[in-house]
């Protein structure tokens, strides 16, 4: 997770727009929309999570590999996490 006072901000404001995407898509639903907009409605909140995701995972991925490991163990840890991490994110 962002921690400076910045990147926090970014990712909440990020966090926001896509609250106010996904409620257009829900009007947009409620009231009959067509489904060309609204699979482009869908696809824009996809592409602004995916957006999300990745700044938060750069940050976490920042803090985690900014240190020297103190030892293999912690390494090995380390890359167990960022590769679970990885993979969740693909699937």
């Amino acid at each position: 997770m962002p921690h400076s006072v910045e990147e926090k901000r970014k990712v909440i404001a990020r966090l926001r727009r896509i609250r106010g995407q996904a409620e257009a898509l829900e009007r947009a639903l409620e009231a009959g929309a067509d489904c060309g907009p609204v699979l482009q409605q869908i696809a824009a909140i996809r592409g602004a999570v995916n957006g999300l995701m990745s700044e938060v995972m750069e940050a976490h991925i920042r803090e985690t590999f900014d240190h020297p490991a103190a030892d293999e163990a912690q390494r090995e840890a380390r890359v167990i996490e960022m590769t679970g991490l990885v993979r969740s994110y693909l699937k």
